[in-house]
């Protein structure tokens, strides 16, 4: 489940990107499948999630017979290990908001970037998030949960003036903000609780065969209620590294 396009990043072949906090890969392998002859770095803090993005990984390649140029590497974004200007693409789903000097890696994103790279990047979006908030304390209290809600437009701001250029405006999976408001309203029952487990079951079913009913809802209410802002970025010709 992409929350980025990543098929509009229009990647040339040979480009190097990163997935800064990979997770269990999800974008890593999108990036991976989208564009077969780039070569894409996940990087995390958690050997855990690495693990499972490499099993992952290494599953749906061989299943279609691929073989990418996909690796792996444990790392704090704030302190990268890569040189100035390395990759022409840099992504960072749902991190930022994880993060507590997220201006920290903002700077470090933009030294890794080379001079008119993409810069994908998305967070929560302000108010389906402060509905979370209010529904659960818990649901933000959690060890590595999340340490803040961003203003959209504010850290748009930010990041164009590191010297980045706006390119894509969007929103996505609203339908997954209903989950995450059952979720919360329902914490100390968890998951297993009768409507979430129904929901999930929905988001699953909806998630593999992908209907045309639920897709165009969710892209009707993506612009009202999608969980994630997501935008695009270039960064400027000009180097602007600190």
């Amino acid at each position: 489940m992409e929350t980025i396009n990543i098929a509009s990043l229009q990647l040339e072949p040979r480009s190097i990107v990163l997935d800064l906090g990979c997770g269990e890969g999800r974008h890593s392998h999108a990036c991976a499948w989208h564009f077969p002859n780039i070569q894409t770095v996940g990087v995390d803090l958690s050997h855990k999630d690495l693990t499972c993005a490499r099993g992952k990984g290494d599953d749906f390649f061989a299943s279609i017979k691929q073989s990418p140029l996909l690796s792996y590497a444990c790392g704090d974004g704030t302190q990268l290990p890569f040189q100035s200007q390395t990759f022409d693409a840099v992504i960072c789903s749902e991190v930022l908001e994880h993060i507590p000097d997220y201006r920290a890696m903002l700077d470090e994103i933009t030294r890794v970037l080379k001079p008119g790279g993409v810069f994908a990047a998305s967070v929560p979006r302000a108010w389906p998030e402060r509905v979370c908030w209010q529904l659960s304390a818990a649901y933000h209290q959690v060890e590595g949960g999340h340490v803040r809600i961003f203003n959209g437009n504010a850290l748009a701001q930010h990041i164009e003036g590191l010297g980045f250029l706006q390119t894509q405006h969007y929103y996505a999976h609203a339908l997954h903000s209903i989950y995450w408001w059952l979720r919360c309203a329902f914490w100390r029952q968890g998951e297993q609780a009768l409507l979430c487990r129904t929901y999930h079951k929905l988001l699953v079913w909806d998630l593999m065969k992908k209907p045309a009913l639920t897709r165009l809802l969710e892209r009707l209410l993506n612009p009202l209620m999608g969980k994630s802002t997501v935008w695009h970025f270039v960064k400027s010709p000009a180097p602007t590294d600190h």
